[in-house]
């Protein structure tokens, strides 16, 4: 008897280690070749959807009735930043020569030891990149020379004028909507995705299985892959270069589920794409980031720090809630740092 139960240990302890293993093996998904992408271009492009001028692409969704649902979800009263901190680079108020090579720098203009009535700075803000939280503009990228909607690059940016179509003063009303947790490492039992693990259908759809919560349509939906907290554990690392995000075979997922905005750790894509999808179109270098802000008109939200989030989510027991943000309203600009906030 004692053999028997000794064996059936070990076969119930095998089967659990079998089944974590599993679920922490990053999910399948099919290739997706550039002929595939293209093709998505045309048969999923929501230009012209909204009308020829529309500049707010799926931020229409957020409907008054979306709005209003929306703020049911504040029951708690809890709130949350999905920003990261900024620490700017200083620079002396008498520096010469132009300004450091950094995505904030802080030049002081007055403050003590003169006149003690306050304090004046000024502050020079890159809107793009991989450490500043930043909402997307779709000036930001283009497909064959055309932003969202089909607004022409040429006539539309200026290197002396900024953006007179698809500048972040469309976003100007700013969001306030149902926000959505997808948190993947959660999913799969560790601390973070690796670098380069792409994130599929099946995991996002495993996770609406596991939350009881179906992403719907006007929701904002946030891709947690543990960046910052592996970036504590290991240290910093390229992340331009490899990235845990989704893949490309996630586009028509995003599409069919009518999100009005998308939000991520980092841009959204896996990085490098993967060499089985055989994606060689330059425009098409981070294939999800991209096609949601031209083909879909999908504002997206890079660099979110989303671990406070999944440990008040975790606390309690709830993976969606009040999702607010406002874009600086500044004319002509292709994007700006925010601090989004959750509520719940």
């Amino acid at each position: 008897m004692r053999t028997i139960l000794g064996t059936a240990l070990v076969v119930a302890l095998a089967s659990t280690s079998a089944l974590s293993a599993a679920a922490s093996a990053p999910a399948s998904a099919p290739p997706v070749s550039q002929e595939q992408l293209d093709t998505w271009k045309e048969t999923l492009s929501n230009w012209g959807r909204w009308g020829a001028e529309d500049e707010k692409g799926t931020l229409n969704l957020i409907t008054p009735e979306v709005r209003v649902a929306a703020a049911r979800e504040v029951r708690e009263g809890i709130s949350v930043s999905l920003e990261r901190e900024i620490v700017p680079v200083h620079v002396a108020p008498d520096a010469q020569g132009p300004e450091p090579r950094a995505a904030v720098v802080q030049r002081m203009l007055s403050g003590p030891p003169a006149r003690m009535t306050g304090a004046t700075d000024r502050l020079s803000i890159v809107a793009h990149g991989y450490t500043e939280t930043h909402f997307d503009a779709f000036g930001h990228h283009f497909h064959d020379g055309k932003m969202y909607n089909g607004f022409s690059a040429l006539e539309n940016v200026k290197m002396d004028s900024g953006l007179a179509r698809g500048d972040i003063a469309a976003f100007a009303d700013g969001v306030f909507t149902r926000g959505v947790l997808i948190d993947i490492p959660a999913l799969k039992g560790v601390e973070w995705l690796e670098p380069g693990t792409p994130v599929t259908v099946a995991d996002l759809e495993a996770w609406e299985k596991r939350s009881g919560v179906t992403i719907r349509s006007g929701d904002a939906v946030f891709v947690r892959t543990g960046r910052w907290a592996r970036e504590r554990a290991k240290g910093k690392w390229d992340i331009a270069k490899s990235a845990a995000g989704l893949d490309a075979s996630v586009i028509p997922w995003m599409h069919d589920r009518n999100i009005a905005m998308l939000g991520s750790e980092s841009a959204l894509s896996v990085v490098p794409i993967p060499a089985s999808s055989q994606i060689t179109n330059p425009d098409d270098y981070l294939p999800a980031h991209n096609f949601a802000l031209v083909t879909l008109g999908m504002p997206l939200l890079d660099n979110a720090d989303l671990d406070a989030l999944a440990q008040t989510a975790e606390r309690l027991k709830r993976t969606t809630f009040l999702f607010t943000v406002a874009p600086i309203r500044v004319k002509a600009g292709t994007g700006a740092t925010v601090n989004p906030i959750a509520t719940f």
